[in-house]
């Protein structure tokens, strides 16, 4: 019987991290303090330690990061509801949801077709006197070019927010993903290269005030209890899954090691004319929270994948502005974006995957045809 290769094996990851996941969990629910304790405030100060940034506030999930870092911006920085932030066409549609939802214009910028990261020779174009903000996202688990694009950014006087949602542990330009604009924010969702139990974010910034006024905005706008300076939500990360995260972030590096060594795999084994590889030069700066190909024939390469017992998912079937959400956007045509909406296929990598595992992965899309 032909052996089934999971996209991701979640189950088998987290018990890579047993007893101790267990334990730290038990050790929660025992302690009869779930909200705002010990566990959030570990986390905060060694998340913050390995991304060498001054702040971690530690909020409900990777949506709320950036959305909040944006509404702090509003508070602090008078910003209105006029006000634009660029962020990249092809990203998952969470970037864009932040921005509208912190009441700011989104501004799309079509992505570089080599890397499929934001392209910095758009953004010119793109400038505006109500331009306030970047944000570029980490695709993939590759960080974009943070050096021309803080250059540029400095230049017109604006904030730079990363959306590192994809892109924990990420080394290049000096520092970590995180560390290398104004404000970052993370999701910790399962699936992701550091993953929670379940939904979990945090925002990661050197700016003391942001920092304060994100903490007030994601506790109902409060510092004191039953005293609110603002208008805020309720988005606080539960303390178990903080000791989860706690359990699997001194493993992180180790692990995206194990995804470098696996993409290294694929890139010196696959030779199929029919599938477009990433290239990939700085292999620090890139933790292959998924391995993305590009193939002309997606949906029949996905099929096969499947035929040879290869789980596969689509990084993203549908671009944002296509999407009924967002019906304004409908009748753009951003063609680099749209491409690569129709031909990005990712398959397997994880550090779980036995050698057998990826031996089957690259003989499946060797014998595409």
């Amino acid at each position: 019987m032909m052996n089934q290769v999971k996209f991701l094996d979640l189950q088998r990851i987290n018990a890579s991290f047993e007893p101790e996941l267990t334990q730290a969990v038990e050790r929660v629910i025992r302690s009869g303090r779930y909200l705002q304790g010990p566990a959030v405030q570990a986390f905060e100060t060694a998340f913050s330690a390995y991304c060498g940034c001054r702040h971690t506030v530690a909020v409900g999930n990777g949506l709320d990061a950036l959305k909040l870092i944006l509404r702090a911006y509003r508070e602090l920085e008078g910003w209105d509801a006029q006000d634009e932030v660029i962020v990249p066409a092809n990203t998952f549609i969470a970037t864009m949801l932040a921005v509208e939802e912190a009441g700011l214009k989104v501004v799309l910028c079509e992505p570089s077709p080599a890397d499929c990261l934001l392209d910095v020779d758009r953004l010119d174009a793109l400038l505006s006197p109500r331009t306030r903000a970047v944000m570029p996202v980490h695709l993939y688990g590759r960080l974009c070019r943070m050096d021309r694009i803080r250059t540029w950014a400095s230049l017109h006087g604006l904030k730079v927010i990363e959306d590192a949602a994809q892109a924990h542990g990420a080394t290049g330009y000096g520092a970590r993903a995180g560390h290398l604009g104004d404000a970052a924010g993370f999701s910790f969702y399962p699936g992701k290269n550091l993953g929670a139990l379940g939904d979990a974010g945090a925002v990661t910034t050197d700016d003391d005030r942001l920092a304060e006024t994100v903490r007030m905005l994601a506790n109902y706008g409060s510092a004191r209890k039953y005293v609110n300076e603002y208008k805020g939500v309720n988005s606080r990360m539960d303390e178990w899954q903080a000791a989860a995260l706690s359990v699997k972030l001194p493993r992180l590096d180790a692990d995206n090691e194990c995804r470098r060594r696996i993409a290294a795999c694929y890139l010196r084994e696959v030779h199929n004319p029919l599938i477009r590889m990433p290239e990939v030069t700085d292999w620090a700066a890139h933790v292959f929270y998924v391995f993305a190909v590009q193939c002309a024939r997606r949906d029949d390469l996905q099929r096969h994948l499947a035929d040879n017992g290869v789980e596969t998912l689509i990084h993203y079937p549908v671009p944002p502005h296509k999407q009924a959400a967002f019906a304004a956007w409908n009748g753009y045509r951003l063609p680099v974006t749209e491409r690569i909406h129709r031909e990005i296929l990712s398959i397997p990598v994880s550090p779980v995957m036995t050698d057998a595992e990826v031996r089957q992965v690259t003989d499946a899309l060797n014998s595409f045809r």
